[in-house]
């Protein structure tokens, strides 16, 4: 469809075919939270530069993504969406992200990349969904806005505005925030564009007085944009009018559109090539699956492994049970994938016979995913569906009944398990994070059979696992793995692929340690190495301070060993850089891949600082038996923070250096910047 102003006149102005293709489009890759568990911004581009090929062929030509809002708290549906909780590594995952999607579009090809959501999303009040944000300055600019400043670095070419208030002030009419921050200070000349009817819900904040005063407000803070919502459509035309609005500045947003449409080469071909032929030769290629299988690989974590029960030999003999509601489902894609298809998923099931014979596996799904009536209505569906997609009572008694019979007839169980898509993404909000009770009970027994349980989640956000970590020998994150899912799992389970995911999101002991984040600040009164003894510190009674697993956590098939870290120097002075290096000895018969991480304490600062912060990583292979060193060098530059103005400044001073396995696991040393 062409919108036409007058053929004798003008040029026919086209449409933007704009989309939600977050995590992939028609080849799934795993959720965006999964991916920052890859640690490998290099293979991420490259799975992004496959969904742009496949979105353009289909003819969309803007992809509302990357989300890299910061998330500190999974009861957040939408930390799906997210890279994690560290800004430093998603502003890597961000410029990644940008560069793939728009990797072609100087050659016509490629499709733009729209970043949202500005600002601060991420930081909504006790995980609520649209609820509001408040933080200091400096919070904001150091945790929040690089990732944003990254994309925008990278070249994306549209911005869209945060659903809520930051401060007081709704992103969608917010001046500092369009104007001074993102034009004037990172110098952003694209598209900013409101999220789905946020112009109008100016008025529901209690921000303007009715639809009109919001498209005034709305576009005098810079909205080029109104996503789905009436207000400049009905508004701008009478504010024009009546004097209300400047010309000047209903200009400047029009001209930016039509500068990107005309970049995009739409007022010659307003489909850009789009075809059918075209989506048969890029859509869901071996090429592109085997790229989905790698990131897959790479994004899943293993959390535990006792007695090093993985890898499992296909050559041994043993009876294995796969049991639960994901062994063989293929709705493994997540809430976002609104273009994949769950027919081309790989499922678990899959994966696993292609490693061992069949008569060697037994598969029982034991109970549905979830068996809430009222939240699936409450999420959405009607009577009907919620009937269609839940077994009835006798059938599920029959499941159960053959999971505990295949249980107790096994040497091994695999218990496939997690959240249903409906729970999380946007509007997943949720106070209780564990498994749907159903599926826990379902654990519980398989437990009381006595065999050895290796647990597979798959899921959107981090669980509370305190109970099933304890149970199970063997612990893998999966997330939502998309269209090879099952492939990967497969290739860990049975040694093909030896895990190298590390967590970008800690995973806590209770929900009600949110939020819960390893670069918090440093308190007066630490938990550990404070004046004072017993109550009167900083920790909570009934629970421990620390995650379950930390940022940066995963485990790998063998053992490394962390030497002492070596520096080049001990004092650095401006305009400098010190050498940190290390030596990391790995012993094992597999390959495998390390992430080495590097964090930063400024001892003594004008504004508090966090006790340990991400400046770096290194994503090194190992072959089996070896010995590797890892350099680093700093530079004065990553040692600033943002002080109250939010300026950035550098101070002299020690600073503690950890390098090591995870944010928890480290080596240290320090030197000092005169």
């Amino acid at each position: 469809m062409l919108v036409y102003l007058s053929r004798s006149i003008a040029h026919a102005i086209p449409l933007l075919f704009m989309s939600d293709i977050v995590y992939g489009y028609k080849t799934v890759y795993p959720i965006p939270l999964g991916m920052g568990s890859s640690w490998n911004p290099d293979l991420i581009e490259k799975a992004y530069q496959n969904t742009a090929e496949e979105a353009y062929a289909g003819g969309t030509q803007v992809a509302f993504a990357p989300m890299v809002d910061l998330v500190r708290d999974a009861r957040w549906g939408r930390v799906l969406e997210s890279t994690g909780e560290d800004p430093y590594l998603n502003s890597r995952f961000a410029t990644a992200m940008v560069r793939g999607f728009q990797h072609d579009l100087k050659k016509g090809k490629g499709i733009v990349s729209c970043v949202k959501h500005f600002a601060a999303y991420g930081a909504v009040e006790a995980g609520r969904e649209y609820n509001s944000a408040d933080m200091s300055l400096p919070n904001l600019y150091q945790n929040y806005l690089p990732s944003y400043h990254a994309a925008v670095d990278a070249g994306a070419k549209m911005v869209m505005t945060s659903l809520t208030t930051l401060n007081g002030v709704p992103a969608t009419a917010d001046k500092w925030l369009l104007n001074k921050v993102l034009r004037e200070q990172w110098g952003f000349k694209g598209i900013v564009i409101s999220d789905y009817a946020s112009v109008y819900e100016l008025t529901q904040h209690g921000f303007a007085k009715d639809s009109q005063d919001a498209a005034d407000k709305a576009l005098d803070a810079g909205i080029d944009i109104d996503m789905k919502s009436p207000c400049y459509a009905n508004g701008l035309k009478p504010l024009l009018e009546e004097g209300h609005l400047s010309e000047s500045k209903l200009n400047e947003a029009v001209w930016r559109v039509l500068s990107l449409k005309n970049e995009l080469g739409l007022f010659e071909d307003p489909y850009r090539g789009a075809s059918h032929s075209l989506e048969q030769d890029d859509i869901l290629t071996d090429n592109k699956r085997q790229t989905a299988r790698q990131v897959s690989r790479e994004s899943m974590v293993l959390l535990k492994n006792d007695n090093n029960i993985l890898p499992l030999d296909p050559e041994i003999n043993q009876k294995i049970a796969l049991i639960g509601p994901y062994a063989n489902e293929r709705g493994m894609l997540g809430l976002w994938a609104v273009h994949g298809d769950t027919k081309n998923t790989v499922t678990i099931e899959d994966g696993i016979l292609e490693h061992i014979d069949g008569s060697a596996l037994s598969v029982e799904k034991g109970t549905d995913i979830i068996r809430d009536k009222e939240f699936l209505l409450h999420a959405g569906m009607n009577s009907d569906q919620v009937i269609q997609l839940l077994s009835d009572n006798d059938a599920e008694l029959q499941n159960h009944e053959r999971a505990i019979s295949a249980a107790k007839q096994s040497d091994l169980i695999i218990f496939a398990c997690g959240e249903h898509t409906l729970q999380s993404g946007e509007a997943g909000s949720r106070t209780k994070l564990r498994l749907p009770t159903n599926q826990q009970d379902l654990f519980d027994e398989l437990v009381a059979t006595g065999k050895k349980i290796i647990t597979i989640v798959i899921s959107g956000r981090p669980l509370v696992l305190t109970d099933v970590a304890k149970n199970s020998e063997a612990v893998i994150e999966a997330w939502f793995p998309g269209t090879e899912g099952g492939h990967a799992l497969a290739d860990i389970l049975f040694g093909d692929y030896n895990p190298s995911g590390r967590l970008s999101m800690s995973f806590p002991y209770s929900e009600a340690q949110y939020p819960i984040y390893y670069n918090h600040l440093a308190t007066g009164r630490p938990e550990k190495d404070s004046q004072h003894v017993g109550r009167f510190v900083s920790r909570y009674t009934d629970a421990p301070t620390q995650p379950l697993f930390p940022f940066g956590y995963g485990l790998s098939y063998g053992t490394t060993h962390y030497g002492e870290i070596q520096l080049s120097r001990e004092t650095l002075h401006s305009n400098e850089t010190v050498e940190a290096s290390i030596e990391i000895t790995y012993t094992g018969i597999l390959p495998r891949d390390e992430t080495v991480q590097m964090y930063l304490h400024d001892c003594v600062a004008s504004v508090v600082q966090p006790v340990k912060r991400l400046i770096d990583f290194q994503k090194i292979h190992l072959d089996p038996n070896s010995k590797q060193t890892v350099s680093f060098e700093i530079s004065s530059d990553q040692l600033g923070f943002y002080d109250q103005t939010g300026s950035y400044t550098i101070e002299p001073g020690d600073f503690d250096l950890f390098i090591g396995k995870d944010s928890n696991n480290v080596q240290e040393t320090q030197f000092t910047l005169v």
